[in-house]
């Protein structure tokens, strides 16, 4: 049988869990390195780590104890509560974020000496089933604690490990990325942002777009590029940038609901120490394929880093889709079916994000393997989302004024951000393919020439 994917889902390719998998790769499906086991064997080597079942049921006791006697709980019928007052915001959730590190349940997963606990994913994991029903601060869990932190974590001097990590875990500041450029689209290693060395400091002009809440943020990390003379992959550098320093403009993007969560910055002569360098000076390529990796792993949950959950009005659970159904009838038999398809997507999908994360930790897989939840967590939730429109109907296309069925269906018409943010299913489709399957790369004429030689327009 032809093959050109893999599956280290679990169970063998008969299985519904092989065929979920198969669905959003759309091939022939074989397990890794053509495991046929039972689920069993399958996930015995990837078990957490160091952690005994009921030092973790007593440690679930703790947090449902501590998260019913100080963290302000969400309404379960109405779990969204959106504000266009992004100060008010801003300011909440900094306002949880120092409570959770005040009790001791921020970033669990981070070292104790910066701030963390130094507990396995196995605890955050409980964290965050816990808080789906409580008030928490996603701000900080995405980008700063999720994808910046790790980043720094791995690249960064001990110095700015010891600046800012506690000042991430006490709720001090936010951080944002300043990745994307309005004429770069995915090719991140394309930037033209420059900054240029005069002495011991950097001069950085240029723009970057998409970033999330930069305008109530305080640092960034960003790629910028320092030599021109070389193939555009080893002439870039990662910077911190303390995000209100002079020079530097920032544009709230208004959607079409009102919000401003995405900005455009502009850098006009801004003026980086050389000790804001993450990693080394024109190798911020290497640094920014791990923030990637990172932000693969925060988007598909499968990072140890991420802090609490959010429910949404599409539910995450088949209890919450049934209940749906019972409400708003329609044809039961195609409703089992739907509910049936969206359950073993999800069972799928923590089984995968699991074996993972313990593979990837144990060098089982390769990192790039990350790929293949993210690809699965876009796709998947993007189905649960078209489930819940259509056990709706036409009441969440046209609802009236406190009803809460519409937002069933703005949930659904922004679907789609869950296969975009965080690098596009097309990206990930890419690097599955090349990094992990071995295919060749899709043919580039500038990989090789010098940045300042690559024909660009305008």
């Amino acid at each position: 049988m032809s093959t050109t994917c893999i599956c280290i889902c679990a169970g063998p390719p008969s299985t519904g869990a092989c065929s979920a998998l198969r669905l959003i790769i759309g091939t022939p499906c074989r397990n890794w390195s053509g495991f046929s086991g039972s689920l069993e064997e399958m996930m015995s080597d990837f078990v957490y780590a160091e952690t005994d079942p009921a030092e973790l049921a007593e440690y679930r006791e703790q947090v449902e104890t501590w998260m019913n006697e100080n963290m302000p709980r969400r309404d379960r019928v109405n779990p969204w509560h959106p504000t266009h007052d992004d100060d008010l915001k801003s300011t909440r959730n900094r306002e949880l974020q120092r409570r959770l590190s005040d009790g001791g349940y921020a970033a669990v997963c981070y070292p104790r000496e910066y701030g963390g606990q130094s507990l396995t994913i196995a605890h955050q994991r409980i964290i965050d089933d816990v808080s789906m029903d409580f008030d928490m601060p996603i701000l900080f869990s995405v980008p700063t604690l999720s994808i910046c932190g790790p980043t720094i974590l791995e690249f960064g001097t001990e110095e700015q490990k010891q600046r800012y990590i506690p000042a991430w875990i006490r709720g001090d500041e936010l951080w944002v990325q300043f990745m994307s450029e309005p004429s770069g689209g995915s090719d991140m290693a394309g930037a033209l942002t420059r900054a240029d060395r005069d002495g011991d400091a950097f001069v950085i002009n240029g723009s970057k777009i998409w970033s999330t809440f930069a305008q109530r943020s305080d640092y960034a990390l960003m790629l910028a590029r320092t030599n021109w003379e070389v193939p555009k992959h080893r002439g870039l550098t990662m910077f911190i940038v303390p995000i209100h320093y002079p020079g530097i403009d920032i544009h709230p993007i208004r959607m079409v609901d009102g919000t401003e969560e995405f900005c455009q910055e502009y850098f006009n002569d801004v003026i980086i120490p050389a000790e804001n360098v993450v990693g080394e000076v024109d190798d911020g390529w290497t640094v920014a394929s791990r923030l990637l990796f990172h932000e693969r792993a925060s988007v598909g949950n499968a990072s140890p880093y991420t802090q609490g959950r959010h429910r949404s009005r599409s539910a995450d659970g088949l209890d919450d889709l049934a209940t749906i159904a019972r409400d708003f009838g329609g044809n039961v038999g195609r409703q089992r079916q739907r509910l049936g398809e969206t359950e073993t997507l999800s069972r799928v999908e923590v089984l995968l994000s699991d074996r993972v994360v313990k593979g990837i930790e144990s060098g089982y897989f390769p990192a790039p393997a990350g790929s293949l939840v993210r690809l699965f967590h876009g796709l998947s939730r993007a189905d649960r989302l078209t489930v819940a429109m259509e056990l709706h109907g036409d009441r969440a296309l046209v609802w009236n004024q406190g009803e809460d069925t519409g937002g069933y269906g703005v949930e659904y018409v922004q679907r789609q951000q869950t296969c975009i943010g965080g690098g596009t299913t097309e990206m990930a489709r890419n690097i599955i393919s090349e990094r992990i399957l071995g295919m060749p790369r899709e043919p580039a004429a500038d990989r090789d020439l010098p940045f300042n030689q690559v024909p660009r327009s305008g």
